[in-house]
Order: C-alpha cells, then sequence, then structure tokens
C-alpha cells in the first residue's frame, strides 16, 4: 500500500463538475493499493497517518498530528501509485489491485482512518475520473509504502 500524504488548508474533490466532498485543513491522502495488502497494512498506515506530527505547533515548529489540530481528512483512491515505470515511457499499473481487491481494501481503509480520527473521512468516487483541487501547506508532502516503511 502506498499513500501520498498532503498537508492542506484546503481540498475538495468533484466528479463531472459537481464537488462530492472537502475539507478544510487537515490532510489530503491519496492511496493506492496492492494485491499483497494486508489488515496490518491498513492498521499501520492509518495510525501512522492520523499521528505523524506535520502541523505548526505554536512555536512554528511541526509537532502536531490532524488529530491534534482537529484537521480533518480527504481520502481519495488512486491505483496510479502503483506504477511501476522501470522500463520503457509507459507506466504498468500490473503490481494495482484490481478493484474487487481494491475497493474491499478502500472501504477497510477508510473505516480504520475515522476510527483513528475519531471522525467520518471524507471521501473521492472509487474508480470515477476525479478532479481533485488543494491548496498544499509548507508544502508538506509525505510518500509512504506499508512494505517499505522506512521510505
Amino acid at each position: 500500500m502506498r499513500v501520498v500524504i498532503q498537508r492542506v488548508s484546503r481540498a475538495s474533490v468533484s466528479v463531472e463538475g459537481a464537488e462530492v466532498s472537502s475539507i478544510f485543513l487537515g490532510l489530503m491522502v491519496l492511496a493506492g493499493f496492492e494485491p499483497g495488502d494486508t489488515r496490518e497494512d491498513l492498521d499501520w498506515m492509518s495510525a501512522k497517518i492520523a499521528n505523524l506530527r506535520i502541523f505548526d505547533d505554536e512555536l512554528g515548529v511541526m509537532n502536531l498530528s490532524v488529530r491534534e489540530v482537529d484537521g480533518e481528512i480527504l481520502l481519495v483512491s488512486q491505483f496510479t501509485l502503483q506504477a511501476a515505470t522501470k522500463k520503457g515511457n509507459r507506466p504498468s499499473y500490473i503490481r494495482a489491485a484490481p478493484p474487487e481487491l481494491a475497493i474491499p481494501l478502500y472501504e477497510s481503509f477508510i473505516a480504520k482512518m475515522s476510527d483513528q480520527l475519531g471522525r467520518a473521512v471524507k471521501t473521492g468516487i472509487f474508480g470515477a475520473e476525479m478532479k481533485v483541487d488543494l491548496i498544499n501547506e509548507g508544502p508538506v508532502t509525505i510518500i509512504m509504502d506499508s512494505k517499505n516503511k522506512e521510505f
């Protein structure tokens, strides 16, 4: 499982010109799943994201988590995070979980992130062509991979 986490002051997702979700202060999380992802991957990733200290404290030091700033999370499934780019110029998505595996992983991840955050997370629409709009604060962007925890 791979994620891209962006600290945002605002983020939204639209489908066919209609906004389906939006947040203000919080995290925009793009998540890509692979066939080998497990409950342990989801548990580790959701706890890590909820507790990442990437928001400024009163001294301007990144020392607070999204929970501590009462922030929101907008979670969007993005299979292209599993792109293999080693050969040629056309990315291969063979490592991405097919929908029959990815949808249950995505739904479980939503539930786990909501539990960690203590409130419902906002989401995109799985499989839809989405337009994501955000203001990345900092900018702060972090990439994590549950198969490479030192990444």
